[in-house]
């Protein structure tokens, strides 16, 4: 039987939500937030449901709770964002799993349209809850994060074009799907509820697409616009100067977020918090020819992490002539400052050294959830099991030591992990999530 005590449940939630793949620690903004969108009986559902993707037999069992009002239940919590639902098509069946912050309550909430929640105060709640949530999430030296950056394709020089893959091609991932959607951006929604809103750009521009645009369809959080919409979409922001970011996956990415320097919460984590891994930099850098930089400051001024400043040119007969210069350890590799220089004097480079960017979802899951401390909830998903309890904690104390985790997220190390954790979500009927 279900109990809905709001002195414990709303605590209860937050412990769940922390457990999934990002954490998300207790106080009492997030207390604040959590009795916001969720009623105590919604609250006991997802606390009692399995971590992972599960059907809603599986979760009837699980939570104890009556088929037929836990549709409703279930319903109501994907229409609001609080649940991802996804529909298999080799079996035809809807599989549900909690949302966590990010990806998931966060967005979702300030894309909703309608007036059936408080948008100011949730964003204002969210806005008090980030300066939580980046150390909880990125001071360990994190290599994986949600989102990635997306170079502007006409920046990269022709020599790094065999280095440049269709992952990391905005074009490509457009033309390799057949549903598109758009809908607000959140980070601009919430900045605008809150007063602090300062470019001119849209708020209606976040892109998804494949899953992700059948997601925000079906749940009216965004619309459905054709390719070339989408395209046009593209297109307006490259010439706003917005970073694009999308889902950290090289395959099947759900969304493609339209980043500013003023709104946007995963370059806030850097150019505001400074954590430069808030978000996954692309494979390219920007570097400066000397010769063409005039030293007008565009880059300066566009660059959305502060990573390019000026210096002096060291030119003896202009002694107060300035020259751009980048900071490698911060440049995100978007290529926004290379498509504004006026004189052409920036390009992207290959990196050098590559970064972590995860094959598909599952393995993002896989990866975010080691780094965090959570991946024993992965595999021992049913939180009403005594036995799965214990291996949790056993499992989970092994996982979190320092020497462990450094060693699985190795070069030498990882792939193998990866490969092991797909041999067990087979062997647990869970293969079909290893395509997502």
């Amino acid at each position: 039987m279900i109990m809905t005590d709001e002195g414990t449940v709303y605590h209860s939630l937050s412990k769940k939500i922390d457990n999934l793949t990002v954490r998300a620690p207790w106080n009492e903004t997030f207390h604040s937030i959590l009795k916001e969108l969720y009623t105590p009986e919604e609250a006991e559902v997802v606390i009692r449901m399995p971590y992972t993707l599960s059907t809603i037999d599986r979760i009837a069992r699980v939570t104890g709770v009556e088929q037929t009002r836990l549709h409703g239940i279930l319903d109501r919590l994907s229409n609001k964002g609080l649940l991802l639902d996804l529909y298999n098509e080799n079996d035809g069946r809807c599989y549900f799993m909690p949302s966590p912050l990010l990806i998931g309550l966060f967005e979702f909430t300030m894309m909703r349209t309608g007036n059936n929640h408080n948008k100011k105060e949730c964003a204002k709640l969210f806005q008090d809850y980030f300066t939580a949530f980046y150390p909880a999430n990125f001071s360990h030296d994190e290599q994986v994060s949600i989102m990635r950056v997306i170079p502007v394709e006409e920046t990269i020089r022709p020599s790094e074009h065999i280095e440049f893959m269709d992952y990391e091609k905005a074009s490509a991932l457009i033309g390799n799907e057949h549903r598109f959607a758009i809908g607000l951006c959140s980070c601009r929604n919430e900045k605008f509820h809150n007063g602090e809103k300062e470019c001119d750009a849209p708020l209606d521009n976040c892109s998804a697409i494949g899953i992700g645009a059948d997601y925000l369809i079906r749940h009216n959080m965004g619309r459905e616009v054709s390719k070339s919409e989408m395209l046009d979409n593209f297109a307006r922001s490259k010439e706003l100067g917005l970073v694009f970011c999308a889902d950290n996956t090289k395959r099947n990415p759900m969304v493609v977020c339209h980043c500013c320097k003023c709104c946007c919460n995963y370059l806030a984590g850097a150019n505001k918090f400074g954590f430069m891994n808030s978000a996954v930099t692309s494979n390219f850098i920007s570097v400066i020819d000397d010769a063409a930089c005039t030293g007008c400051g565009k880059c300066v001024e566009v660059c959305p992490v502060n990573a390019t400043s000026l210096i002096s040119a060291n030119d003896p007969r202009k002694k107060k002539k300035k020259k751009a210069t980048v900071d490698v350890r911060m440049c995100v590799g978007c290529g926004v400052c290379a498509l504004k220089c006026p004189t052409d004097a920036i390009g992207m480079v290959n990196r050098g050294t590559r970064v972590i960017h995860p094959e598909t979802t599952f393995e993002r899951i896989i990866l975010l959830s080691l780094e965090r401390g959570n991946l024993q909830n992965q595999i021992f998903d049913n939180p009403q099991s005594m036995t799965q309890k214990y291996m949790r904690i056993f499992i989970g104390a092994f996982l979190r030591l320092a020497p462990v985790k450094q060693a699985l997220m190795s070069d030498l190390f990882r792939s193998a992990f990866l490969s092991s954790a797909r041999g067990i979500a087979r062997i647990q009927g869970k293969g079909w999530m290893l395509d997502i």
